[in-house]
């Protein structure tokens, strides 16, 4: 009866436990999706930044024409007059979850826009992405660990600043994808089951269609794989989580278009096809000495180990074979950049001028992943007790993603669920040995009080003379004596401690440790939490498209980028060229539906270095160069007026790197002045007479009569100016957005014979057209 009670007691307690669990998962969902709502309850439902214009654009066609012409779009619109295929150059991933969720919403009469699922797309999925997290880390270190690291996960700052809500980019779904594909294959692992093995190639190939990203899945598997067989820890479950994961994960990665046969071809993969062979090489070895004599044995693998060895150096051969062509030998820029953080500031300037391609700073640590970084390392630590399979593997992630944080600040996103799954492990661990301290010591602390207080009543009971409370005490005495003797005759002998008896007393802390050690722990969560929601409301709510700024009047509203893209829109043709940095074509061709010469996919170096050069050079050439590209506007971003920083003026030097890096005649130093980066009085001719230079302060004197710039926080150089070969059109409210149109070649002759007033002689012949039409002179 006693088993049965406690078997009764214990399935009733993991009931409970799992329907608990269950619902603080529900809340920790709502949690994520919640906290990424900021940006819609303080501004409006709008698309954020610049990717996002271009996904939302894609995201329009996919719902409007269908899947087939999707894939066959050749959009004319952008990288003017080269046009781009989007279906094959795009990670279609979050393009077809965003219209898959629009049509399913519609087929159940929910008539939502496909800019409203466009803007909720990345809250949604940072729910899924907490589940995923819970179930990863419930494989390595049980539920409460799963549950904490959920919690964690869905209010990180550096995730959050990737996913509110209007943050439609790739990383909105590829974090839920890459935690997920994790989690399958630390179930496959745990397991050994093949339909977890299959269902980790599926997740593998979503990721692949989501995210580039999806290249450290494919060498962080790998590496665990031989860490487990160098550390000796192989058997057939990890060959069933592998191998699997490698034939179909690359057979499937080949069907997304924009990679294709890059799925075998490129550097980055090469390592999961070497492990590949190594793991059956291993497996191979382990079937043969399970079938011969020790002796039979040791010939056998120096056979085996032998050819294995011989195909390896094959394979590795025919592979340096095959990229030793390439002067990256195989490798992307990106990826030449991860290894090598100096790489893009020495050969690839376009990619070191993203600002997201940036190493980090400390700072940005604290503010990206905040008390986190102070528990990860209890976290490594109790991941090594025991050591597991599982736990090696979160080991290594996050030691790859603290390396990757480290080069390049983007790949903050990495490291947050790693980040977040230590902890979780670390805070399970602490609070298991505080509150089990509690526990183990409380019912002794009970037992002597509930002594202590019959003592004080058997006090209080006594006679009032002398000589009763002698008697008294006295029988009192007795009467104790006999109970112990009682008691000790009916106790059994004891047995010496087992050794989990002796590692839990280990394991136990002082009572008053412990209660203040989880008063700490909560208040350290509690940082946490204000940091993260002032993170979510404060830091990282604001689209960059609309601007706010606060001052002693109050709060100010700069909408400067979406009045120019509605001028543009209302005020131009529909087959007019815009011209302007590379930052802003995205947004131009969204929102003012206006050709672009080029726009944030920067697949074309030669063509964004011929805009960089148009603007570092002086009026006549950037005319001549803008006018071969049938450009008929140029809009340039300046935040010398209210002192936005992120404008063309602090740019403009990567504008010099990327056009000098293709047409040598354009210096940096001739932009420097001992050095230094000037716009003043000091500044270089070269600077003083660039187009760039005149279309940000043309007329900018006349704001205040001192020319300040508030950005740069001195006086310009070159004050009084005019413009020969641009006119002014449109000049937004706070002066963030100009727009010029360039002057057609006739305004411009001199010293020609005067127009006859006939009609005829009035249109230019074709000859002179000819002449007129400038030709691109580098």
């Amino acid at each position: 009866m006693a088993a049965s009670d406690a078997s009764n007691g214990s399935s009733f307690r993991n009931a409970f436990g799992s329907v608990l669990s269950f619902f603080i998962l529900i809340l920790i969902g709502v949690l994520a999706f919640s906290i990424r709502l900021f940006s819609v309850i303080k501004y409006e439902s709008v698309i954020h930044e610049f990717d996002p214009y271009f996904n939302y654009r894609v995201t329009q066609f996919l719902t409007k024409n269908g899947i087939y012409d999707f894939w066959n779009w050749f959009d004319d619109r952008t990288w003017y007059p080269l046009g781009r295929v989007i279906g094959g150059t795009v990670y279609p991933g979050l393009t077809l979850t965003a219209g898959t969720l629009w049509w399913l919403l519609n087929s159940l009469n929910i008539p939502l826009s496909v800019e409203t699922v466009c803007v909720f797309t990345a809250p949604i999925f940072s729910a899924f992405a907490s589940w995923a997290t819970y179930l990863l880390t419930k494989e390595v270190k049980g539920s409460g660990a799963g549950l904490t690291a959920a919690a964690l996960l869905a209010m990180v700052p550096s995730y959050i600043s990737r996913s509110v809500a209007g943050s439609y980019d790739n990383e909105a779904v590829a974090i839920f994808a890459l935690i997920f594909t994790f989690y399958l294959y630390i179930k496959t692992l745990n397991t050994g089951s093949l339909f977890y093995a299959t269902l980790n190639a599926i997740a593998y190939f979503y990721m692949v269609c989501s995210w580039g990203g999806y290249t450290f899945i494919i060498n962080l598997i790998p590496m665990h794989v031989l860490l487990c067989i160098i550390t000796g820890r192989y058997s057939s479950r990890l060959y069933i989580a592998y191998a699997p994961l490698v034939v179909l994960g690359t057979l499937l990665a080949s069907l997304v278009p924009v990679v294709g046969f890059n799925a075998v071809m490129t550097s980055e993969h090469f390592a999961s096809f070497l492990v590949f062979i190594i793991i059956h090489v291993v497996a191979l070895v382990y079937y043969i000495r399970g079938i011969l004599s020790p002796k039979m044995f040791k010939v056998a693998v120096t056979l085996v180990v032998s050819v294995g060895l011989a195909v390896c150096f094959a394979a590795v051969a025919v592979l340096v074979a095959v990229v030793a062509s390439s002067p990256t030998k195989g490798w992307s820029g990106r990826s030449l950049s991860l290894l090598d953080p100096t790489y893009a500031s020495k050969y690839i300037p376009i990619i070191a001028s993203v600002s997201e391609h940036q190493p980090p700073t400390w700072p940005s640590y604290f503010m990206d992943i905040n008390v986190l970084a102070f528990l990860v390392p209890a976290g490594i630590i109790a991941c090594f007790s025991p050591l597991s399979d599982a736990s090696s593997f979160v080991v290594l992630y996050i030691v790859m993603s603290v390396y990757f944080s480290g080069v390049m600040v983007r790949l903050m996103l990495v490291l947050a669920p790693a980040a977040c799954i230590m902890s979780g492990i670390a805070l399970s661990q602490a609070f298991d040995v505080f509150t089990g301290s509690i526990k183990f010591q409380l019912p002794n602390i009970l037992d002597d009080s509930r002594s202590d207080v019959r003592d004080a009543t058997s006090d209080n009971a006594v006679a009032p003379t002398d000589v009763a409370k002698t008697a008294k005490s006295e029988d009192t005495t007795k009467e104790r004596t006999s109970k112990r003797s009682k008691k000790k005759e009916k106790e059994p002998v004891e047995k010496p401690p087992s050794k989990s008896q002796v590692k839990k007393r280990l394991l136990v802390l002082p009572l008053g440790t412990s209660i203040i050690a989880i008063f700490l722990l909560m208040l350290l969560g509690a940082f946490y939490v204000v940091h993260s929601v002032w993170a979510a409301a404060e830091a990282y709510s604001a689209p960059s498209i609309v601007l706010t700024s606060r001052s002693h009047d109050g709060l100010h509203v700069f909408d400067d980028f979406r009045e120019a893209y509605a001028w543009l829109s209302h005020n131009t043709e529909v087959d007019d060229k815009v011209a302007s940095w590379w930052d802003y074509g995205y947004q131009t061709t969204a929102m003012a539906n206006r050709t672009v010469i080029v726009d944030n996919n920067t697949w074309n170096n030669t063509h964004i270095a011929t805009v960089g050069t148009a603007m570092s050079s002086p009026e006549k050439a950037a005319w001549e160069i803008f006018h071969s590209l049938d450009v008929k506007y140029v809009l340039v971003v300046f935040g010398g007026l209210v002192g936005y920083p992120s404008d063309d003026i602090n740019k403009f030097l990567w504008m010099v790197r990327i056009g000098g890096g293709v047409f040598p005649h354009i210096r940096e130093s001739d932009y420097l002045r001992d050095g230094n980066y000037r716009i003043d009085s000091m500044a270089t001719p070269t600077m003083l007479n660039c187009l760039m230079y005149k279309l940000c302060y043309y007329r900018f004197v006349e704001t205040d009569g001192r020319a300040f710039d508030k950005v740069r926080r001195t006086e310009i150089g070159k004050k009084y100016f005019k413009l020969t070969h641009f006119e002014e059109v449109f000049t937004t409210h706070h002066w963030m957005v100009r727009i010029y149109k360039l002057k057609p070649p006739r305004n411009r002759i001199r010293g020609k014979v005067k127009k006859s007033k006939s009609k005829t002689s009035s249109k230019p012949t074709s000859g002179s057209k000819r002449r007129g039409t400038g030709r691109n002179p580098f």
